[in-house]
């Protein structure tokens, strides 16, 4: 009899040190307060529940051994994103280069737009008046 007390007094303080160190996000169906409680007054009873329903375990199942699992970040209310900054990866001599090309293509497109402004007698240079 004094053998089943001692395991009955372990699993109690096991289940309290697990739902004590649990993250909120792991506990089911009631708050770790109400499992803390039961686990108290019912020793056997709320251990063995806490171990079976209480908790969450992770996806693959229990794992035995020393390795420690990271707990998940908790989940805070979805903020909108502040805008990041791009990152431009190219040297400077290649951003130059590239304003370079940039300058050239708008200095471009303002002179077609000027021909086409200007109309089409305006840019023949011979006309009928030289003869």
């Amino acid at each position: 009899m004094p053998l089943f007390s001692i395991l009955v007094i372990a699993l109690t303080v096991v289940a309290l040190i697990d739902i004590i160190t649990r993250d909120d996000s792991q506990v089911k169906h009631m708050p770790k307060f109400v499992w803390l409680l039961l686990v108290v007054f019912l020793p056997l009873i709320g251990g063995i529940l806490w171990f079976a329903v209480g908790r969450e375990y992770p996806e693959g199942g229990i794992r035995l051994g020393r390795e420690r699992r990271e707990r998940p970040a908790r989940r805070e209310p979805s903020a909108p994103a502040a805008p990041v900054r791009p990152v431009d990866t190219r040297s400077t001599e290649q951003q130059i280069a590239d304003l370079d090309r940039e300058i050239e293509e708008w200095r471009l497109r303002e002179e077609i737009a000027k021909r086409k402004k200007d109309g089409p007698a305006a840019g023949s240079g011979t006309g009928a008046s030289e003869a």
